[in-house]
């Protein structure tokens, strides 16, 4: 979810006042940030504040973790020893209920680029108030390994082209653990243009093989299978195989029994043409990448951009039954399907001058239907910066089909996106979504900046404008918050004020 800055004044009159929290109270390092941290369920658990306390060693560097509920109580804090190369974190639940620390950027100044080496993740487990080092392993040719100590750079470049000089190929491989049990592995052979002899293997806790599904057999220049996993739960593993021969492209659902390793269903998939279904499983827009799916208990919703020709010409959607393994593919053409609502899109996207619908947000509803968030925007290439204006929200029916289009008319922003971030409501049947807007005051012609909190419930959207600006030189973060809040970070780095409010939403 996307963060921006953000300038407080006269929030009072529109939000009701909640639960606040001092930052920079509650450890003495530097204050890295923070983040939300949501569980299995997508559902909003706390957040996670970042400290450094800088190098304590050649190869470590000195961190502090503090947790907090969604109420912004705190529940754990402790100080650990990190790799030095790691500049921050970012937390994240797993589906043991444990937080991850992932390193979300390197500090390159700590050591000469010779000797630079990826930092590793951190564990923390929340019923023991205990971090350690992530566990990571390592396997290849049927040897399973616990990676303690990763290679520099330049070690490992040396070693993957010492090896492709000696068998012409790398081999390659990555192993975790998943919440069903065990282990799944994967390996292949990597020739630089193609792959071969791929196999995806699964192991049980004790690290002992159970299956071995084996795919790509026979990869060269010239065909090749590929998969893309859609989906896992305790029964089934959910594929996109992809075949690719000199005369054409076919793909596939595939379906594998998780405990067995025995295909269950190997389906065409149709509909959608082959750039498309190749990166159906990705939804990226020029500003961020978007999570493009939801799997509910007898579905599996994915929509991806639709291709034709290699020109992108609109969206697409495919769903899963997770009972019968069919597949149902549908297409949203820019001009054909939203002409009667936007008159001026071409068929590539573009409307009024040359901007461009760039997604934003997707929303999956349980009931089949869906909302695309879109914002205009284009490359101003004397400034060499994007600009954006409108955000525009397409709503469809269960059959993909378009309902309605709302515009959301704001001023031209330079340099980033106005849109901020979204959430679930009552269940997951209807949503909230956040965006900023720099306005002119029609009585005191000033401009300030304007929050817009939008809700869409039950089918119909409702409106609220916070007025925001400077004040006082502090700066305010908005972050998501527990449902029916969102929650403010407002700081001053000089005057060491470093502080988090939860406000109720008047919706």
């Amino acid at each position: 979810m996307k963060k921006i800055f953000l300038y407080f004044f006269g929030l009072a009159n529109a939000l009701c006042y909640a639960q606040t929290q001092d930052l920079a109270s509650l450890a003495s390092g530097e204050h890295l940030g923070m983040n939300a941290l949501f569980d299995s369920n997508d559902n909003l658990y706390g957040y996670v504040s970042l400290y450094s306390y800088g190098k304590s060693g050649d190869k470590t560097k000195k961190f502090e973790y503090v947790v907090l509920d969604k109420n912004l109580n705190p529940v754990a804090n402790k100080e650990f020893e990190g790799d030095v190369t790691a500049g921050s974190y970012f937390g994240y639940i797993d589906f043991r209920n444990r937080i991850i620390l992932k390193p979300n950027s390197l500090d390159q100044s700590v050591l000469k680029l010779s000797e630079f080496f990826t930092p590793r993740s951190m564990e923390i487990d929340l019923q023991t108030n205990t971090v350690q080092l992530k566990k990571y392993y390592d396997y290849e040719n049927g040897v399973f390994k616990e990676i303690n100590q990763p290679k520099n750079w330049k070690d490992a470049r040396k070693e993957n082209r010492d090896e492709k000089k000696e068998k012409g190929y790398n081999y390659q491989s990555s192993v975790v653990e998943i919440k069903e049990g065990g282990f799944i592995a994967i390996e292949l052979k990597d020739f630089g243009k193609y792959t071969s002899d791929n196999a995806l293997i699964k192991f049980d806790e004790n690290r002992k093989e159970i299956w071995r599904y084996s795919y790509n057999t026979s990869g060269d220049k010239k065909n090749n299978e590929n998969i893309k996993l859609l989906d896992k739960d305790d029964q089934h593993l959910y594929f996109i195989l992809e075949k690719k021969n000199p005369e054409k492209k076919s793909f596939f659902l595939l379906v594998l029994d998780i405990k067995t390793g025995i295909e269950v269903a190997s389906k065409p998939v149709t509909g959608l043409s082959d750039d498309t279904l190749e990166h159906i499983t990705s939804f990226s827009s020029a500003t961020r990448n978007l999570d493009n799916d939801r799997i509910f208990d007898d579905k599996i919703m994915v929509i991806g951009r639709n291709f034709e020709n290699k020109q992108g010409t609109g969206f697409a959607r495919m769903i899963v039954d997770k009972k019968t393994f069919e597949v149902d593919t549908k297409r949203m053409i820019y001009y054909t399907d939203m002409a009667a609502f936007l008159p001026k899109i071409d068929e590539f996207g573009y409307v009024e001058k040359g901007y461009h619908l760039q997604p934003r947000d997707v929303f999956f509803l349980k009931d089949g239907s869906m909302g695309i968030l879109l914002e205009k925007y284009k490359i101003d290439f004397n400034l060499g910066v994007g600009k954006t204006t409108d955000l525009v929200y397409l709503f469809t029916d269960k059959n993909f089909k378009i309902k309605g289009v709302k515009v959301f008319s704001k001023e031209k922003s330079l340099y980033d996106s106005d849109y901020l971030f979204s959430q679930y409501l009552n269940d997951g049947n209807d949503v909230v979504f956040f965006y900023r807007d720099y306005q002119k005051n029609k009585e005191t012609k000033q401009k300030n900046w304007q929050l817009f909190i939008n809700t869409l419930m039950s089918g119909t959207f409702k409106q609220e404008v916070v007025p925001i600006s400077e004040k006082d030189s502090y700066t305010v973060i908005p972050y998501v918050g527990k449902e029916g809040y969102i929650l403010l970070r407002e700081f001053n780095e000089k005057e060491k004020y470093n502080k988090v409010r939860l406000e109720r939403l008047n919706y």
